[in-house]
């Protein structure tokens, strides 16, 4: 079997893409998980920011994994 470098090379991009989100999502989830635990051990009835606040970086992973499908299409992997 034979792979064309720019197969591997868009295969690898697909990667690159999925990772770069999920590192950055993990970066960001830290950061506001711990400053909202400390906002909600003080005031209860913020449960619903912090909630809103913790799940806005899930977008970055969604964007990736988007670029990486399109990448994917356009070398013809899909």
């Amino acid at each position: 079997m034979v792979i064309e470098l720019s197969t591997a090379v868009a295969s690898i991009g697909a990667g690159i893409a999925i990772l770069g989100g999920a590192i950055g999502t993990g970066v960001a989830q830290s950061a506001i998980g711990s400053a909202g635990l400390g906002l909600i051990a003080e005031k209860p009835e913020e449960m619903g920011k912090v909630l809103l606040f913790l799940v806005l970086p899930e977008t970055l992973l969604i964007f990736g994994f988007v670029i990486a499908i399109l990448i994917m299409l356009s070398a013809g992997l899909i």
